[in-house]
């Protein structure tokens, strides 16, 4: 609620972040007490910037092909390969990874572990994206250390681990701040300015009319969906496969206001630089292009679709 309340008159919510809103729960669960005490408190406090390293070149949608290895060297692991699409590791003091500790397993070959980005042989390169920004990264590991202590779980574990945090991940992408911040103020109210109104107040463009009512119907029916979601899955012990329904319908919704803003403001809706546009207009041209990617990250559309089918309706492989 604090959020969407936040969203409706532009505010910023500084509480976010990967440490409170994916890893800090996740280590609640499956870390050690140690763990918990060392890494809690400056999330909690906003003092430490995580990252996730997950996807690689070669490991996407089929997240378990990753082949970043850990050789266990006794007190340490010595961890050596590449992440890509790392969010915000330009800026991060920590990395939670999973990499592979066992090559005879593809799914209990994978382990998690909290990597420093500071540490020797870490090499951080921004990605340009369409939309102008570089908020993912590639990161290479050489010959990095690893204490042993940082290794969350137990060796094998870090598949199960690692997709109980895309579920946090999913959840807040679809039903929390980020999409929140996305919609922002009322689509009608935005085209009161761009498009021509009666004399009753309403936009003379049935077509139009219909599209921005049938956006706001959709999106206020997803909140409530969302909310009762979140709250059963409180209930429930924490977050489930449900998740993916949400972020499937919700990343979505996000792409079709973008793609709505654009066409309400014509051709305001297209600049990328110039004293003719906007701040707003130009920040909702750049949020369309980097929006293509909501889709993808935290696990593509279509790996929701087949989570669903098995996990939420009990769905066969060959069904």
């Amino acid at each position: 609620i604090i959020e969407h309340e936040f969203a409706k008159v532009g505010a910023y919510n500084p509480i976010g972040g990967m440490g409170v809103m994916m890893f800090g729960p996740t280590l609640l669960e499956y870390g050690d007490e140690r763990q918990k005490l060392e890494h809690i408190p400056p999330i909690c406090r906003g003092e430490i910037r995580w990252c996730q390293g997950y996807s690689e070149p070669n490991a996407g949608s089929d997240l378990a092909n990753l082949q970043t290895f850990a050789v266990d060297k006794g007190d340490h692991y010595l961890v050596n390969g590449q992440k890509t699409w790392t969010s915000g590791g330009q800026w991060a003091d920590k990395c939670f990874a999973i990499v592979r500790t066992d090559r005879s397993d593809k799914h209990k070959g994978i382990s998690f572990m909290l990597i420093d980005m500071d540490a020797p042989g870490v090499e951080v390169r921004p990605i340009t994206m369409i939309s102008g920004t570089s908020p993912f990264c590639e990161t290479f590991f050489t010959d990095v250390k690893v204490p042993k202590e940082n290794l969350v779980g137990k060796e094998g574990q870090g598949w199960t681990i690692g997709k109980r945090l895309l579920q946090h991940e999913r959840t807040n992408i679809s039903g929390g701040g980020r999409l929140a911040g996305m919609m922002g103020q009322s689509l009608g109210d935005i085209a009161k300015k761009y498009c021509e109104t009666g004399g009753d107040g309403a936009l003379v463009n049935k077509v139009l009319r219909d599209k921005i009512a049938d956006l706001e119907i959709r999106w206020n029916s997803f909140l409530l969906t969302a909310r009762r979601a979140v709250e059963e899955s409180k209930a429930q012990g924490g977050v489930s496969e449900i998740s993916s329904v949400l972020k499937k319908v919700g990343t979505k919704l996000a792409q079709d206001r973008s793609e709505l803003l654009i066409e309400i403001r014509g051709f305001q809706g297209l600049g990328w630089e110039g004293d003719e546009f906007g701040d707003a207009e130009l920040e909702d041209v750049r949020g369309w292009l980097f929006g293509k990617a909501a889709t993808i990250y935290g696990g593509s559309t279509e790996v929701q679709n087949n989570i669903i089918a098995k996990r939420v309706l009990g769905m066969l492989d060959h069904q």
